[in-house]
């Protein structure tokens, strides 16, 4: 694969990852449209520690508070709301990391990948987002999540599985019908993506140290980087609009996106 072509995909990766607007459809279709070649498990480890450094690097700061606390908790087993939100992401992310795995084991996942699965799945959650961004109350942030919501969140989460339904639009989706304020579900799905992505990368290393792939290391570094940049300014974008924009724009964009899938697979 050239490096043009990787650093496009590193470009829709890191404009996708936290967009919801599922990044997984958007790399699968992309090549296919073009006509390329798959860019394989190096290049998604690659692209995937990209954007995991990217919400590190953003969150920083809360995370080191959050981290602290969470360690608290386990010496002196009282939950401040801190600590409470990460166990709450450990909790969210029970459910895709168990159906991660199955997937993976039953290779069900060579059925998800198909243009027709990702049109349906990307309007059928187009329409749930905006049902959410219609209905939802916005009155909460994400420190008020009790056990139940962070439960229903991280169920949510596992229909990310599904090319095309977005972890970021289905978090941000459940977090809306919770009654969450725009950026409190933005804020809470991208901290709840920090295991998932280390998760999903962590799979695919695996996987690439059993088949080593054939390309340059420099090549990976350029993915690495420019999706962590481009990862990086999307988040910090995406936050600070989102109370002007709401979610319609990307409601719209899936429609679309989802109507030109259908007809193109017609």
């Amino acid at each position: 694969m050239d490096t043009w072509h990787i650093i496009l995909l590193a470009v829709i990766q890191g404009l996708t990852e936290f967009l919801p607007i599922s990044s997984s459809a958007h790399l699968i279709l992309l090549p296919k449209l073009m006509g390329w070649q798959d860019q394989g498990l190096a290049v998604d480890v690659a692209m995937h520690i990209g954007s995991l450094m990217a919400v590190l690097w953003y969150f920083r700061t809360q995370l080191g508070t959050l981290l602290v606390a969470w360690w608290e908790s386990l010496r002196s087993r009282h939950l401040t709301s801190e600590s409470r939100l990460v166990w709450g992401i450990i909790l969210g992310t029970i459910p895709i990391s168990l159906m991660g795995l199955i997937v993976v084991l039953t290779h069900f996942n060579d059925y998800l990948r198909s243009p027709l699965s990702i049109a349906w799945a990307t309007l059928i959650f187009a329409a749930l987002l905006w049902w959410a961004e219609v209905v939802g109350k916005r009155e909460r942030n994400e420190y008020s999540l009790t056990w139940r919501d962070l439960m229903l969140i991280g169920l949510a989460q596992a229909l990310a599985l599904i090319h095309g339904v977005s972890r970021s639009g289905v978090t941000m989706t459940a977090g809306l019908l919770l009654g969450l304020q725009r950026q409190a579900a933005a804020r809470f799905s991208f901290l709840l993506s920090i295991p998932a992505i280390l998760l999903a990368g962590t799979m695919d290393a695996v996987m690439m140290i059993k088949h080593p792939p054939a390309i340059a290391w420099s090549d990976l570094l350029i993915g690495m980087g420019v999706s962590a940049l481009v990862a990086y300014l999307c988040i910090k974008i995406f936050i600070n609009l989102l109370d002007k924009i709401g979610m319609l724009p990307f409601v719209i964009y899936r429609f679309i996106l989802g109507l030109v899938l259908l007809i193109w697979v017609v």
